[in-house]
């Protein structure tokens, strides 16, 4: 091996395979872009994009970490969420939760 060096296995990396996930339309009722980043709590973005907001309380956007949706301003779109994994306690954000998630919100 050289220092530094890479070695990939051939094929996909599956991302939270067997995962339970819920679908949602959202709409950016908003002037401006939002952004939403792959661990944000999608309950608690921002209100200008508009949707069953009840079935994103303990979810993530089901995309690959690090990368993020954007949601143009009139923009309509579908996007999975998939459950918090770990302790499933939320801090931050937009303080809708500040500690263990319930069963609902």
């Amino acid at each position: 091996m050289i220092p530094g060096e890479y070695r990939l296995q051939d094929g996909d990396v599956p991302i939270n395979a067997g995962r339970e996930t819920v679908t949602v339309v959202v709409a950016n009722q908003g002037d401006r872009p939002i952004q939403v980043g792959s661990h944000f709590h999608f309950f608690e973005a921002n209100n200008a994009l508009v949707f069953e907001r009840w079935k994103a309380y303990g979810r993530r956007l089901n995309i690959a970490a690090g990368t993020a949706v954007r949601f143009e301003p009139g923009q309509q779109r579908t996007v999975e969420l998939v459950a918090l994994e770990g302790d499933r306690e939320v801090y931050g954000f937009a303080g809708q939760v500040m500690g263990k998630l319930k069963d609902q919100p």
